[in-house]
């Protein structure tokens, strides 16, 4: 006798909550996310398709293997994976959970998604995040981000909230946290339709990186700097 699992249709699409890496391509053209386990090889768009990342040739979620994307029913669960020191570089997204899913006691495994929002924690030095900056690592093709605020960014690759939310498309928004309490700090649209809350974080950001260039080209004409005189 085969076992059959039960079968679900809901009236609309569930919402679940996972963690990621933003990634920014070699190119500055597009941005997606990876995983932190299993999916971390593969990067993803805002609404993609899950694959079998052994390479096997049959449909994800499949019920004899652990392939097809993964999100847990709970943002305070999601929320907690952050708390680790591999991932609190990590963002928050809120996915809608498309195609064919398996349920679990905890989440979801499931062939298809589309990521709603994403929640950017603070930078490092504990500020709100003004932009996705190098993270230092990557894989072939895409850079890792890691939250920033304006002051932290100096001359690394990075984007602002919002230019993020526009290369990634798909009407993603992105939030910026802090201590816990999101708030607005980019959305999907164009440029032309930012609002002031948008501007002021881009031009923040433009400030900081103009103050980092000035105080290294007043160094290089400092006496003795690499670019004074020599005597």
């Amino acid at each position: 006798m085969r076992l059959r699992l039960p079968e679900e249709r809901p009236a609309e699409p569930p919402t679940g909550y996972k963690i990621a890496h933003p990634v920014l391509s070699h190119d500055g053209r597009r941005a997606g996310f990876t995983g932190v386990s299993l999916g971390g090889a593969l990067p993803y768009g805002v609404l993609a398709d899950a694959s079998c990342v052994y390479g096997l040739r049959h449909g994800a979620p499949h019920r004899r293997c652990d392939c097809g994307f993964h999100c847990v029913h709970d943002r305070t669960t999601a929320e907690a994976l952050l708390c680790t020191a591999e991932h609190r570089e990590a963002v928050l997204l809120e996915v809608v959970v498309l195609g064919r899913y398996i349920r679990f006691e905890r989440g979801f495994r499931y062939a298809r998604q589309r990521v709603r929002t994403a929640t950017v924690g603070p930078c490092a030095c504990g500020a709100a995040a003004a932009a996705l900056a190098d993270a230092g690592r990557g894989r072939p093709g895409w850079r890792v981000l890691a939250p920033s605020c304006a002051g932290c960014v100096r001359a690394r690759t990075s984007v602002s909230l919002a230019a993020f939310a526009r290369l990634a498309g798909e009407g993603l928004r992105v939030l910026a946290g802090a201590e816990g309490a999101p708030r607005a700090a980019g959305t999907g649209l164009p440029a032309e339709h930012l609002g002031v809350p948008e501007l002021v974080a881009e031009a923040a950001l433009l400030q900081a990186r103009l103050d980092w260039f000035q105080t290294q080209l007043a160094r290089l004409g400092e006496p003795g700097g690499r670019g004074g005189r020599q005597g």
